[in-house]
């Protein structure tokens, strides 16, 4: 997960620097979190990897829950501190960008990809499920979570005018991209999954804070991954 930082708080101006600095579970953690090892564990999944592993957090809540982990993290800063937060994970310090094959062929095959609040991040969210897609085999599992967008909730902070607090410009490595369940689904769609399953979490009923998807592989062939154009 990533978390949130003001632009003059930001350490270094690196677009891959999140300034993380500690093995404090980012809030997102304590409604996401259950969720995912919920789904894991009706999916029966053991080999797990977290791509976006931030600080490790969700990585040692997988271990302790007794997962083969390995987490994918790009920011060297937040890396290292996953190694320490979760010592019973095997960390690279890698992003979406990353070589499926040679992660196969380094790491073996894995049951399911999990991925939680990273791909509002992206400015290139189809390499997520193109990675993804190339780690698993068919019928392996995506999970991914998201800040929640929908016609209530958008309402709601139209009136409460939270609008613009909602989509601040000045979080240092903020959120590029706002989903919908539709937009989600149909990006997972296009990078070699078959959507099964929805999720909220966090917050009331159509107002959640975050969206869980559950996606299968398909056996569909998958390249570099693929964007819908304008």
């Amino acid at each position: 997960m990533a978390p949130g930082s003001t632009a003059a708080e930001a350490p270094t101006p690196s677009a891959a620097a999140y300034g993380w600095q500690s093995s404090q579970a980012p809030h997102a953690c304590h409604y996401v979190t259950p969720k995912v090892l919920q789904l894991l564990q009706r999916l029966r999944a053991r080999r797990v990897v977290d791509i976006g592993a931030g600080n490790g957090a969700l990585c040692a809540a997988l271990v302790r829950a007794g997962h083969e982990v390995l987490g994918l993290e790009p920011d060297a800063q937040g890396a290292a501190w996953a190694r320490r937060t979760a010592p019973g994970a095997q960390i690279e310090t890698l992003g979406v960008e990353a070589d499926a094959a040679l992660l196969r062929e380094s790491h073996g095959s894995f049951d399911a990809v999990v991925s939680t609040e990273v791909i509002e991040h992206l400015h290139a969210p189809h390499r997520l499920p193109a990675l993804a897609a190339g780690l698993l085999p068919p019928g392996g599992w995506l999970i991914v979570s998201t800040p929640y967008h929908g016609y209530l909730k958008n309402l709601a902070l139209s009136l409460a005018g939270r609008w613009d607090h909602h989509h601040t410009a000045l979080w240092y490595g903020g959120h590029v991209k706002f989903w919908s369940r539709h937009t989600l689904g149909l990006l997972l769609q296009d990078n070699g999954f078959e959507v099964v399953g929805f999720h909220g979490v966090g917050r009331l009923p159509w107002l959640w804070k975050s969206m869980v998807l559950v996606a299968r592989r398909t056996s569909a062939e998958v390249g570099a991954g693929h964007a819908r154009g304008a």
